[in-house]
């Protein structure tokens, strides 16, 4: 095991250092690494890079190194941040309990205001965001989605090689049918009103899983309500760094939502960006209770219907299926039983658990498509570990998960709350 370079005292960073006054990775969360290493072993980066500046305790030294006088932000330390996927991965791992997905999301924002960038990856990743985030300008560009995978052989460049093999065929039906904005539930029991994220990938091009998600809850006793906007929560541009952007979509989610009794959530990036809302906002004066409020409210959909007894009936769905631990919900938002415990439950249906659950398989947010390579050998390894389950289907519960594995493993993957939805309505996939 190599080690880390020691850390020292650590000073609250002055004007003439690499991080700005805004929002700066803090120093009483750097010191809290011990360097212990149980956190490579979990990195997908260092597993692929083997740089230990590739590592969580590696990019805690550069995130120390920033605070210094007379520092700035120079390419290796951009090269080594942006290699990093923000999986949490090394979040579960710690012993010492370090809040990496904390320091990793105050560094990101400095990288994008004061890194040494150039115009055409600002450019890049700009437009990736006025793209994939805007649910209307992918409904637009999604009739076309199907000559991507064709188009992406002949494409010599890697990032647009990428963009287009992941683009997943759509259904025209499915993007002509919206969501009811409510929908009532016939269910004995009833549990109230809940709020649906309908999200921007999500709705256009899994807009199948967001109908099966509003079905099984209301067949499970709630209201559910779809509100059409906001288009986007700010998941990707918190993950990626662009803060601004970022904060102004939660504060337009938290408007719109925040009166619903509870506010679920079928995307493990979405969900884990609207539980945070609370410390993104926490120092600001109009918005930071109002933050905590509502971060407070958010629930993953398997974590809402596992907080009660199904009333639903289960009809038999025999199959046997992997599950993928989605990294924004197995180690963000540390939700692992809840899922697995909902597909136990369908009758018929053999779980199956794969190998190195805990490595990503490099989606990433916005990953595979900044960083091709790594993230194709992330993929070929978690595909080879769900494909040697024996499984005839995959499980996994967020749109970019489903994308990615689906380039290198040719299985149907479903998210859970469409299995789910098939054995309450005694259907077959």
């Amino acid at each position: 095991m190599s080690s880390a370079p020691e850390l020292g005292s650590i000073p609250h960073a002055p004007p003439s250092a690499a991080w700005d006054k805004q929002h700066p990775p803090e120093p009483d969360l750097i010191k809290d690494c011990v360097h212990c290493g149980f956190c490579l072993p979990t990195c997908p980066s260092y597993a692929v890079f083997e740089d230990e500046m590739d590592s969580p305790r590696g990019r805690i030294v550069l995130m120390r190194v920033g605070h210094e006088p007379g520092t700035e932000i120079s390419e290796a330390m951009v090269t080594h941040f942006d290699r990093c996927l923000g999986c949490m991965a090394c979040v579960t791992a710690c012993p010492s309990g370090v809040q990496y997905d904390k320091l990793i999301e105050r560094t990101r924002p400095q990288l994008e205001r004061n890194g040494p960038r150039s115009r055409r990856e600002h450019l890049y990743r700009r437009a990736i965001f006025e793209v994939m985030t805007h649910p209307g300008r992918l409904r637009a560009l999604a009739p076309g989605a199907a000559l991507g995978p064709k188009l992406a052989p002949l494409v010599p460049v890697p990032r647009l090689k990428t963009l287009l093999s992941l683009a997943p065929p759509v259904k025209p039906k499915s993007l002509l049918r919206p969501l009811p904005k409510v929908r009532a539930t016939r269910a004995p029991s009833k549990r109230g009103r809940v709020a649906f994220m309908q999200g921007c990938v999500q709705r256009v091009f899994f807009g199948d899983v967001n109908a099966a998600t509003v079905r099984v809850l209301a067949a499970e006793g709630w209201e559910v309500h779809s509100p059409r906007s906001p288009r986007c929560c700010g998941a990707l541009q918190l993950h990626a760094g662009f803060e601004d952007e970022a904060l102004g979509l939660a504060k337009r989610t938290i408007a719109t939502y925040e009166a619903y009794e509870a506010i679920a959530v079928n995307v493990a990036g979405c969900g884990s960006a609207m539980k945070d809302y609370g410390h993104l906002l926490g120092d600001d004066p109009e918005w930071g209770e109002r933050a905590r409020a509502f971060s407070a409210k958010v629930r993953d959909v398997h974590e809402l219907l596992s907080e009660h007894e199904p009333q639903a009936v289960r009809h038999e769905l025999p199959m046997r299926v992997a599950y993928h631990d989605a990294c924004h919900l197995a180690h963000a938002q540390g939700v692992r039983k809840p899922p697995r415990e909902l597909l136990r439950a369908i009758p018929g249906l053999e779980l199956l658990e794969p190998a190195d659950w805990e490595l990503c398989c490099g989606s990433a947010g916005i990953y595979n498509l900044l960083q091709p390579q790594a993230a194709a050998e992330l993929g070929r390894r978690k595909a080879a570990n769900l494909l040697a389950t024996g499984a005839e289907a995959i499980a996994a519960a967020n749109p970019g998960c489903s994308l990615q594995i689906a380039q290198h493993l040719d299985l149907p993957i479903f998210h859970p709350m469409t299995l789910l939805d098939l054995s309450l309505r005694g259907a077959r996939p």
